[in-house]
């Protein structure tokens, strides 16, 4: 299976999903399905605290297929709302690699990865029990105690990004 990635709009990629199912991208040459992570994030506004479900890579979809860039290629390109493939339109290539252990992590989440579960040690440093934040332990960057957020860096086609993710913490023993 080979996984190609594509900048849309952001905060229109379930709009964009939305327009290539009405349309049958998914039809006819074989298997293939956009992929959208999503996480679960805590959000304080006005006081509250909400849980808010945001894209775990704003403004970029996944297509899973068996097939290659060429069947497929103009197909996206005519929705509105399309930007790019990756790494660039001229020749899109498959996520592999690095880049595909990293989108079949947060995949393995299913479409909504919930917060993660952590512990502190004694000289505070951060041990994940659970969640989407287990293998990534190395490269988390900074961890907010206060917001329960921990942002990692992530790397895809040699572009360097963070993000956050949430947590719960467990007491100390």
């Amino acid at each position: 299976m080979n996984y190609f990635a594509l900048q849309v709009k952001t905060r229109s990629e379930t709009k964009f999903i939305q327009l290539a199912a009405s349309t049958a991208i998914s039809s006819g040459d074989g298997a293939m399905r956009l992929l959208f992570p999503r996480k679960m994030l805590p959000i304080r506004r006005l006081g509250k605290t909400r849980q808010e479900v945001v894209p775990v890579f704003p403004g970029y979809l996944f297509v899973e297929t068996p097939l290659d860039a060429s069947s497929f290629y103009w197909k996206f390109r005519s929705i509105p709302g399309f930007y790019r493939y990756l790494p660039d339109n001229q020749h899109p290539l498959p996520l592999d690699g690095h880049d595909l252990a990293t989108l079949k992590h947060f995949i393995s989440f299913g479409p909504v990865a919930q917060s993660s579960v952590v512990q502190f040690d004694e000289n505070d440093r951060i041990l994940v029990q659970s969640g989407p934040l287990k293998g990534l332990e190395g490269s988390i960057v900074k961890v907010d105690k206060r917001k329960c957020r921990a942002r990692v860096k992530l790397d895809m086609y040699t572009n360097s990004f963070m993000v956050d993710l949430a947590f719960t913490m467990l007491e100390r023993n």
